[in-house]
């Protein structure tokens, strides 16, 4: 049937809109196809808030971004980025180059290299030669771990006279001293090694094994595999007081990772990660350096739930979902929404600056405030946000609602706009408390070093393997984040706590009690 003249322009209309559906799905496609590229061959590393300076030429682009924004905000962005070219960076002062000296503690072994006796004669006049200085140097030599055998040998007591009298004799010997796992042949500082050069160091059972076969000694996997659970059955006590601390702290960052249990029917389990303070110990916190992992088979909004109790503080967390259920007050991390913004600049055409730029450059200013409040108060970083970044967050805002009407939601630069829109009061949170980061790249620090050695392990055999891993990789973690080296921590737990009771303190066992 022939369409009639005024059916035509709604046909065509119609054509057209499917056209453009088309064009952006076609569109959405592309760039799904191009971040698929780049996530597999491009080099996995994030840009810092540092290098992303790098990235922009802002006194170059400001009148392109300026066209990317209402009057006042472009005027706003003008202003900051004046600024800002007003104080440029000093140049890092020229560092001679040459090798830091060799720690002092260190044994030293002294080798004398001289002439001989025949050469200390002058060739010209042939005096004697007489010692006018000499030349030192420093090389490291490696003396391989050293094993020793400790025979514990317990003398018995016996009566002569009840020797002869009485029915059964009775001797007296000195009681076994307290050990981590009794009858075995595990010291604190072979267990403390093991676990180490396994949680720390990435080291796999089954090559530990090989080492220690090296030496002559056979130890089965099996074996190390229990001393590590029974290990962990000391350190709960310890992981604990670390969770009633870390619940007392103002501010929590949290994430969660997948982990591989082969006796579990379900295809993927998940290690939870609960952190507090910094990366290493500052004198000037009153914050303490926490890092909690909790094993749960699940990723259920019931395991943090359960884990937080009736937590009310500030949790810093990326945009999941299972957190909405805790009553911890939600903070968001602008390190997902730049890396959304990163990912739309990767798919613009080169050469062309468009809203992702923008996005980028302004959440770097943002950032650059932070740097400035890095050794403030938290009285002083609340003020300074509220008047450098609060005006700075409006401004985003108000781009944000802007943009949204004019980019397709299923497009990557649609996708990072709408992740910032839908987690904004999240987002913007950070500047209501002096304790809040900006980002959870701190809980992101954190479950790093878990990630590394998953890559070298795999996979736990059982659950108790895998809780006993999550408590051993809360011990490390904090004691590294409180500037305590974990073997000597370690050591010291398993030495301490089979002496102690159930009603002794242990708050001289944490780490930032103990001098590293």
């Amino acid at each position: 049937m022939t369409p009639t003249s005024s059916q035509l322009p709604d046909d065509i209309a119609e054509l057209k809109k499917i056209i453009g559906q088309l064009q952006d799905e076609i569109q959405f496609l592309r760039e799904q196809s191009n971040l698929a590229r780049r996530r597999q061959f491009a080099a996995s590393s994030e840009k810092s808030a540092d290098q992303l300076e790098l990235i922009f030429n802002e006194a170059e682009a400001i009148e392109a971004l300026a066209e990317l924004t209402e009057d006042t905000c472009a005027e706003a962005d003008s202003a900051t980025i004046i600024e800002a070219t007003e104080t440029p960076n000093k140049p890092a002062a020229d560092k001679k180059p040459g090798r830091k000296p060799l720690p002092a503690s260190l044994p030293r072994e002294e080798r004398l290299i001289d002439i001989t006796e025949e050469q200390k004669i002058c060739p010209c006049c042939q005096g004697a030669l007489h010692r006018v200085g000499e030349e030192r140097s420093e090389q490291l030599e490696y003396i391989p771990a050293s094993i020793k055998v400790i025979e514990t040998v317990r003398p018995k007591y016996a009566c002569r006279h009840c020797e002869k009298t009485a029915e059964e004799t009775p001797f007296l010997i000195a009681p076994v001293p307290s050990s981590p796992i009794p009858k075995s042949i595990a010291t604190a500082s072979l267990l403390a090694q093991i676990i180490c050069n396994k949680y720390q160091f990435g080291l796999p059972l089954y090559r530990q094994v090989m080492l220690f076969q090296q030496s002559g000694i056979d130890i089965d996997r099996r074996s190390m595999a229990n001393w590590m659970i029974n290990c962990s059955a000391w350190f709960e006590r310890i992981t604990d007081a670390f969770k009633n601390h870390l619940l007392q702290q103002i501010a929590i960052h949290a994430d969660e990772t997948p982990i591989k249990v082969i006796d579990e029917d379900r295809e993927k389990s998940y290690m939870w990660l609960y952190c507090s303070g910094a990366d290493s110990p500052n004198a000037k916190s009153s914050i303490k350096n926490i890092v909690l992992y909790d094993f749960q088979p699940s990723r259920a909004a019931a395991c943090p739930k359960a884990f937080l109790q009736n937590y009310a503080g500030y949790l810093q967390v990326d945009g999941y979902a299972a957190y909405e259920q805790t009553q911890a007050k939600l903070v968001g991390c602008f390190a997902h929404a730049r890396r959304k913004f990163m990912d739309a600049q990767s798919v613009q055409p080169k050469g062309k600056i468009g809203k992702a730029d923008w996005a980028l450059n302004h959440i770097q200013k943002l950032y650059a405030i932070e740097k400035q409040l890095a050794d403030k108060t938290p009285a002083q970083r609340f003020a300074l946000r509220q008047e450098k970044s609060a005006p700075l967050l409006a401004q985003l805002k108000s781009w944000l609602d802007k943009s949204s009407h004019e980019v397709p939601p299923k497009s990557a630069i649609g996708a990072a706009i709408f992740y910032c829109l839908n987690q904004w009061d999240k987002l913007a949170a950070y500047v209501q408390n002096g304790h809040v980061q900006i980002d959870n790249n701190r809980a992101e620090r954190a479950i790093k070093p878990f990630v590394i050695g998953r890559k070298n392990w795999l996979f736990s055999a059982t659950n108790r393997g895998a809780r006993a891993s999550a408590i051993l990789y809360s011990l490390i973690e904090t004691a590294k984040a409180n500037g305590v080296e974990p073997l000597h921590y370690i050591h010291k737990l398993l030495d301490e706590l089979p002496r102690r009771t159930a009603d002794d303190s242990i708050e001289d066992l944490m780490p930032w009690a103990v001098v590293g």
